[in-house]
């Protein structure tokens, strides 16, 4: 299998509740629910995305035909010394491409291994820690998890519908644009009546870096 990368790089996780630990993130090419071009927004199942998971052309982009290539550049991108080596795989959607093998090549180069999806392909086994991120009406395949992550609001989409999955974890994150400030305190105010719930916030976005 040809694994398609957008981008690779290495800085502090800004969201959930890793949030500040290193990681390489490294981020596939490709998404189920919307093309990332502009002309499909409109129209696909997820119209709020904020992030070009389009081709290989990122830093640290390309195509690597074999787990140990990829786990190889990755390993390549981490930049710590000590503590505990922690990739996290993302997209677009991740597991298009994401499978045991690679998952096991990270592992034997010393890395805990993290995932972010939106939940509509069920998760490769050896995933350490898993964060499924639901998008709009779209059915959920992965109903287990480390931390459930909604971004709010979604029209349609109450997060009472997620309570009794089995998650550890229960994360609002408002939507960012142009409605963020009325979307942070809608989320605020939704996790101060639902203790169940704990506010994310982007804070990559606020310290300026990836």
């Amino acid at each position: 299998m040809t694994y398609s990368v957008k981008e690779m790089f290495y800085s502090l996780q800004g969201e959930g509740r890793h949030t500040g630990r290193p990681a390489v993130f490294c981020r596939f090419a490709g998404c189920n629910l919307w093309s990332g071009r502009e002309r499909d927004r409109a129209t696909a199942d997820c119209r709020f995305c904020d992030t070009d998971f389009v081709g290989v052309d990122g830093v640290g982009g390309g195509r690597f035909k074999t787990p140990s290539a990829l786990a190889d550049a990755i390993e390549a991108m981490w930049a710590g010394q000590g503590g505990k080596r922690y990739a996290v795989l993302t997209g677009g959607e991740p597991f298009l491409q994401v499978d045991d093998a690679l998952i096991s090549a990270l592992r034997e180069r010393g890395f805990e291994v993290a995932a972010e999806t939106n939940g509509t392909i069920a998760s490769p086994g050896l995933i350490d820690w898993l964060t499924v991120s639901p998008k709009g009406s779209t059915k959920l395949e992965q109903t287990s998890g480390d931390e459930l992550k909604l971004v709010f609001p979604q029209d349609g989409l109450d997060p009472s519908a997620f309570e009794r999955l089995a998650f550890h974890h229960y994360l609002l994150q408002p939507m960012d644009g142009p409605d963020l400030e009325a979307n942070t305190q809608a989320a605020i105010a939704y996790c101060l009546q639902h203790p169940q719930w704990r506010l994310s916030l982007q804070t990559h976005k606020f310290m300026g870096i990836r």
